[in-house]
């Protein structure tokens, strides 16, 4: 897979590409990352890609051109270019699915007010928002689509099914984790980890799991159990 990050802060994705489990994906060749610098599209000696909106109001915005020369030197037969956007789609683990099918990612981090409506027109397949609030820019959405996506291609994180039993992987949250020691400031780790037996121990981590999903996350819930009951009609 090639992933290609379009932005004016370049430092804030080598920083985090450098590191962990992106690192290791690019070092086996499983993933080529590549940061692209906006600004190097630019024409004029301030190296400008933003400007003030028409119709007045606070703020800048991206401009049109050096994003259009930067996605076109970019995109070729099978690339898919995304945007970073409070306006998009929420961004979840089953799109990070789906998102391992494609072998070149293409993302534009929009600063300031956001990017010119041209681009979202003109450019953009897909448009994700990692959660209902404001950030000072777009490089930490791709950089957080980016990983969750990496870490579910094959071979990735290392064993078979590595990813199976995460949190939202059947729809529900992960299931409690301990290690040792088996006692720590008094608390225990639930005797039913410990006891060998298997079976127990799967219908224990369901059902954990299934409490917290009903206590913590009921939107979850709700989908979960809608399609449970569907299956046994």
């Amino acid at each position: 897979m090639n992933i290609d990050i379009i932005t004016i802060f370049p430092d804030m994705v080598g920083a985090i590409l450098g590191e962990s489990i992106m690192k290791r994906a690019a070092e086996s060749g499983q993933v080529n990352f590549r940061v692209v610098n906006l600004r190097d599209f630019t024409h004029d000696t301030h190296r400008t890609t933003d400007d003030r909106p028409y119709g007045g109001g606070p703020g800048m915005v991206m401009k049109p051109e050096p994003i259009f020369e930067a996605v076109e030197s970019l995109r070729g037969d099978n690339t898919t270019v995304i945007l970073t956007t409070p306006q998009g789609e929420r961004f979840s683990q089953p799109a990070a699915g789906e998102l391992t099918g494609h072998s070149h990612l293409v993302f534009i981090c929009g600063h300031y007010e956001g990017v010119d409506e041209r681009v979202r027109e003109a450019l953009v397949d897909r448009e994700f928002s990692i959660g209902d609030y404001v950030l000072t820019n777009g490089v930490l959405p791709a950089a957080v689509i980016a990983d969750a996506v990496v870490r579910l291609i094959p071979g990735v994180l290392g064993g078979e099914g590595a990813t199976d039993e995460e949190s939202f992987g059947e729809g529900l949250l992960e299931y409690p984790h301990y290690t040792r020691p088996p006692e720590f400031r008094g608390m225990k780790v639930p005797e039913v980890l410990s006891s060998g037996d298997h079976g127990r121990i799967a219908r224990w981590r369901r059902e954990q799991a299934e409490a917290r999903t009903r206590e913590r996350r009921p939107d979850l819930w709700e989908r979960y159990d809608r399609l449970r009951r569907d299956g046994r009609e």
